[in-house]
């Protein structure tokens, strides 16, 4: 079973299931479109809340649920854990019996492939996709695979708990980080480091020094260089919903990226009300 992580979870949550009502109220109104929901990570279906011992439904049973004004004519579900991708199993069997349902025990970089592939070959389908990973593992090249694809795209991004975390003060980030930060971004080491530090200088006893420092709004800009690289994929990009912890620090950045402007503005106008949380 998973486990909740607060209020923003459930707001995370609330926004895909808002926004897929949306998106099938409008999808409803052409006759010739087939859509399909992927989820890249759909875990166990259920996650612990932990202060009531109670269990809520995830993302991917929620999504089920949607009748109206239809539901989606594919699901995908993507689960890497085997204890987990049972779980959920077991339970669409046993609630969703008739539903087109799908769940594979796989890597969501290589189903992201897959399903790019899927939609250059299959023009009558539209795709909704939610990839909610554990840390950075979301490739960058399996993004990518989606360019020009008629697909919206809410990727939670793991600014603070994650890439942030990689970006050592000094500078001096261990080689395994800076290939998962490439891998992560699709940019160059060099980009990345001077995108996200600086070369200063002060006066010491001995003269002038120079040192490196860290950019001090560093996790602000994560969110923006991973919202402008979407861009290089899509055409446009939502705001960000900001998930902080009890201390008020950055964890996430939330984003949809799209190719449809109306999608954008729905994205936006589903976002906005969650930050009253």
């Amino acid at each position: 079973m998973n486990q909740f992580g607060g209020n923003w979870t459930e707001a995370k949550m609330e926004i895909v299931v808002d926004y897929a009502k949306a998106y099938l109220t409008i999808m409803n109104k052409q006759n010739w479109v087939k859509t399909l929901y992927f989820d890249g990570f759909a875990g166990s279906g259920l996650i612990d809340t932990k202060e009531n011992e109670e269990s809520v439904k995830g993302a991917a049973l929620r999504i089920l649920e949607i009748q109206d004004p239809k539901p989606f004519d594919i699901y995908y579900f993507v689960e890497k854990d085997e204890r987990n991708k049972l779980s959920l199993q077991s339970q669409m069997e046993e609630n969703y019996f008739g539903k087109n349902i799908h769940i594979v025990q796989a890597d969501c970089n290589i189903k992201l492939v897959d399903m790019a592939r899927f939609l250059k070959s299959n023009s009558k389908f539209r795709a909704l996709a939610f990839i909610d990973p554990f840390g950075m593992t979301v490739n960058w090249n399996s993004i990518e695979a989606l360019k020009g694809l008629g697909i919206d795209l809410w990727i939670l991004v793991p600014t603070g708990l994650g890439v942030n975390r990689l970006l050592v003060k000094d500078r001096n980030i261990p080689e395994a980080w800076l290939k998962k930060l490439e891998y992560f971004l699709g940019l160059p080491r060099q980009d990345i480091t001077e995108h996200f530090y600086k070369e200063n200088s002060r006066t010491t006893l001995f003269g002038e020094e120079t040192y490196i420092s860290k950019e001090s709004n560093a996790i602000q800009k994560i969110g923006q260089l991973y919202t402008n690289r979407l861009k290089t994929v899509f055409k446009f990009v939502s705001d960000s919903f900001i998930m902080r912890n009890a201390n008020n620090s950055i964890m996430y950045h939330f984003m949809m990226a799209t190719n449809n402007a109306t999608a954008l503005t729905i994205a936006n106008e589903v976002i906005k009300p969650k930050y009253k949380l």
